[in-house]
């Protein structure tokens, strides 16, 4: 397929109008101006012509729990919290996935290709995420990288699960203290396992510790639902203790602290701005925080949280942050390339380049005005979504 006319902005470098792209079995052939691009289809290959359009990289919501909170499902629909157990590494969302979930549709009805989904916050380990492709119906063919993050969380989530439950952790103190454990076992499990293997020695694999290798090898980060200073504190002690990578998830009083956040070099993804602050925690939660994490150095993409802020949302959340201090630019990199970057997809996703996923939304102007409409969304090369069909 050949896509040709529109401005192209790749967010790989300067924009490109009256651009052309060709895609070759899903992936991105080639990508220039019109008079660049040699324009010679095969006989089944469409020419998709675009008059007047920005023609950009799929938007990316770098944190939800769409299809495993269902809408209007209640709990029937409900699998985003084992609140029963405090400690869950071993969770795995792609098992609770609904991919027949409304919200799927409407995120590709608003250019939206790709979500990183997992479990909630009502554990302090809450189990494993992954990074989905918006259209389909089975999760194992969606799947661009899983396991992609270890979910943990602090403050009030767990505090008020568990304590009503009249068991750890009712404290602060206690969040903290049984993710060290459970990271302390971890480690410890993962040393025994590698001197064992290394005598040739047989060694019995513990299938819920087995889970924290990725992360204590770095090939995965900590996803730290944190609101508060003090709890983003606390996740980047832990962290740094473990030498881990993470995310600051939500970071809403990230702008109190934004100058010492981008000397820690953790990456935030910052939301559900377009929200009441229904909590303690989320009193400072504004939409400011995007754009002065941004200025300050720290890498930030923006979340609607779906289904705390519904998935289609999330275009005009970023033009909000817009509005309250995010340059333009950095809007748009927010719900891609950085977004991408963040969830360790990057070498697919994010940007329009040579070799990359042809993960395309193509928008009558810019997708974070609010009178915008999206034109055509393409996956792996693929219309999945037609303006007026």
């Amino acid at each position: 397929m050949y896509i040709v006319g529109g401005t192209i902005k790749t967010m790989a470098g300067k924009d490109i109008p009256d651009g052309c792209i060709h895609i070759v079995n899903g992936k991105i052939a080639e990508i220039g101006r019109r008079d660049e691009v040699k324009i010679h289809p095969a006989a089944h290959e469409k020419i998709l012509e675009i008059r007047q359009g920005l023609i950009m990289p799929g938007i990316i919501e770098a944190h939800c729990h769409m299809g495993i909170t269902e809408e209007k499902k209640g709990m029937e629909g409900d699998d985003c919290n084992e609140a029963v157990d405090p400690i869950t590494p071993q969770l795995r969302a792609i098992d609770a996935i609904n991919t027949m979930d409304a919200a799927f549709d409407d995120a590709v009805r608003a250019g939206i290709t790709g979500a990183m989904i997992g479990p909630g916050s009502s554990n302090v380990v809450g189990g494993q995420f992954a990074f989905l492709k918006t259209k389909g119906r089975r999760v194992d063919d969606l799947i661009v990288k899983f396991p992609a993050a270890m979910k943990v969380a602090f403050g009030e989530n767990p505090k008020v699960n568990y304590s009503g439950q009249g068991k750890s952790p009712s404290t602060r103190m206690a969040v903290a203290a049984m993710l060290r454990e459970e990271l302390y076992r971890a480690r410890e499990y993962a040393r025994k396992r590698k001197e064992t293997k290394e005598k040739g020695e047989c060694f019995e694999d513990d299938f819920r510790l087995e889970c924290w290798l990725p992360v204590l090898n770095r090939e995965i980060p900590l996803k730290a639902h944190v609101h508060r200073v003090d709890d983003i504190f606390t996740a980047i002690r832990i962290a740094k203790e473990f030498g881990l990578r993470m995310t600051l998830d939500h970071c809403s009083e990230g702008h109190l602290i934004a100058e010492e956040l981008a000397k820690e070099g953790f990456p935030a993804i910052v939301g559900p701005d377009l929200a009441s602050r229904s909590k303690i925690e989320v009193q400072n939660m504004a939409f400011k925080t995007a754009g002065i994490l941004n200025r300050a150095g720290v890498m930030t993409a923006i979340t609607t949280d779906h289904p705390v802020s519904l998935i289609a949302s999330l275009p005009l959340c970023a033009g909000l942050a817009v509005k309250a201090g995010l340059p333009m630019e950095e809007g748009y990199r927010a719900i891609t390339c950085y977004a991408a970057e963040i969830c360790g997809v990057a070498d697919r996703v994010g940007s329009l380049e040579v070799g990359k996923d042809a993960d395309i939304a193509i928008f009558t102007g810019n997708p974070m005005e609010i009178f915008t409409e999206t034109l055509y969304t393409i996956i792996d090369g693929k219309i999945v979504y037609e303006s007026g069909k």
